[in-house]
């Protein structure tokens, strides 16, 4: 019998999109010593595969960097808008980048090409009890259009917070969710996230960095 295609579904890389589900272990930085942000280890190779800075590292406010496990940037995200008119706005978005090295030996960093826009609802926040609510999910747009002919690409169901959370297609389908480890239930620095077969898991852990930041973990800056 002939081995099963798996379908591959990059938004950053295709280089991120594995054949077989994987299980990553996220531990969350200290504000104190690291600045915030976390690391993501692969379990069965436990190596460093990503890391996220968070906005006390970055040094900007609504701003993270996805970075490669051997700390090359990937990814900026940046929340729009601010002040009084960010006040008011009904939903908050958020914007994906993809990050190049301009120039050699190190150059200043390149903000390049959208690759997403995450919306977050006006209920989304640590004291929200669901992702969802009146003002509707969370949703996520990649670009270009590819995916679907929605107008838009992924959400999530759960809530984030407690670490039962899901990134959902367009069809239902999960691709990616957050589980808390029981050996760990005292401690909220740790826990796990698996990523079905396919999927672009910088994109996974992109969204999870944002999640994260909505609802006031690692990554938000701690004054």
């Amino acid at each position: 019998m002939a081995a099963k295609t798996i379908k591959m579904f990059p938004i950053i890389s295709k280089l991120y999109c594995l054949g077989c589900e994987t299980e990553l272990m996220v531990r969350r930085r200290p504000h104190a010593v690291y600045g915030g942000g976390f690391v993501v280890t692969d379990c069965s190779t436990h190596k460093v595969v990503f890391k996220v800075d968070g906005c006390d590292v970055v040094g900007k406010r609504n701003e993270l960097i996805l970075r490669h496990g051997d700390g090359h940037p990937l990814l900026l995200m940046r929340r729009k808008g601010g002040g009084m008119v960010e006040a008011l706005s009904f939903n908050k978005v958020w914007k994906g980048y993809r990050l190049d090295l301009e120039g050699s030996g190190g150059g200043s960093l390149l903000k390049k090409q959208l690759l997403f826009t995450l919306k977050e609802s006006s209920s989304s926040s640590s004291s929200s009890s669901c992702c969802f609510a009146k003002e509707g999910p969370i949703r996520i747009t990649t670009q270009p259009r590819t995916f679907t002919n929605k107008s838009w690409d992924f959400e999530i169901k759960g809530y984030f917070p407690d670490k039962s959370s899901s990134i959902l297609d367009s069809k239902g389908n999960v691709v990616g969710f957050t589980k808390e480890l029981d050996q760990f239930m005292d401690s909220k620095d740790v826990y796990h996230v698996l990523v079905n077969p396919g999927i672009d898991q910088a994109f996974v852990f992109a969204v999870i960095a944002i999640l994260d930041y909505i609802y006031g973990e690692s990554t938000i800056c701690s004054s």
